[in-house]
């Protein structure tokens, strides 16, 4: 099965990235990827974009060329009562809100603290996916976090960056994530992590992972353009009718 779905992505607005808008427009077309997020860092990390950067997303139209572009976000969670740096009724802005733990702006500390962060972050309603949970710097009670996210419908990342390029290790996390999600009856999603276009789709590694648990396919959310635009709006996202064309 091909997965023609990407929820995370970075262009240079992020500056440790390195491809724009019309970049990943070109691959996604050349790979025959229907629907992608654009999500580049929050603004408390060093190199992110101003907080204005999301705001103005409003300029960018959702289909071009073809192609599905969701206006979102990676936030930073900020600390243990899981606050993120994007906020109020600018979160209602984007299509698709993501947070996870990013070293410059939350300082790893101790499984009991990681936890709490994410569990707090989840049962907020700000955040409709969770980014490299796997992430062995962060450890978690995993299935602690896997029912947190269950129960609040949100869904927990498998990224395959963190297998090829940054945190190096997470693969045994990560199979006890999916196998967690699995058993709590809740959602997976693929992450690309891209940071250059060339990477958009590329999931070799993830799928290993989704394989290796069988984890149920219906409950991937990278399966159809479909699948996510009806959890984002059940999320209580809007304006996702421009996707229509997507779903097939």
């Amino acid at each position: 099965m091909k997965f023609l779905v990407d929820t995370h992505a970075h262009t240079i607005a992020s500056t440790h990235a390195y491809s724009t808008v019309h970049d990943y427009i070109r691959v996604a077309k050349e790979k025959g990827i229907k629907l992608f997020a654009i999500t580049d860092h929050g603004p408390d990390m060093a190199d992110a974009p101003h907080f204005w950067h999301f705001v103005n997303m409003r300029v960018l139209p959702r289909i071009i060329d073809g192609v599905g572009v969701l206006r979102g976000i990676e936030a930073n969670i900020k600390n243990d009562a899981g606050d993120i740096d994007f906020f109020g009724d600018y979160l209602q802005t984007l299509d698709i809100v993501l947070a996870g733990f990013h070293e410059p702006v939350f300082p790893p500390s101790t499984k009991e603290v990681h936890t709490r962060a994410l569990i707090n972050c989840i049962e907020s309603g700000n955040v409709d996916i969770i980014t490299h949970p796997g992430n062995t710097v962060y450890p978690i009670d995993i299935n602690k976090v896997a029912a947190a996210a269950a129960k609040h419908n949100v869904a927990l990342e498998i990224n395959n960056s963190s297998f090829l390029t940054s945190r190096k290790g997470s693969e045994a996390n990560c199979t006890a994530i999916a196998n967690a999600v699995k058993e709590a009856g809740g959602l997976l999603v693929m992450g690309s992590d891209s940071h250059v276009a060339f990477s958009l789709g590329n999931f070799e590694k993830a799928i290993e992972i989704i394989e290796a648990v069988e984890f149920p396919i219906e409950r991937l959310l990278n399966r159809s353009p479909e699948a996510l635009l009806c959890f984002l709006s059940a999320r209580g996202h809007v304006s996702l009718d421009e996707y229509s064309d997507l779903i097939e």
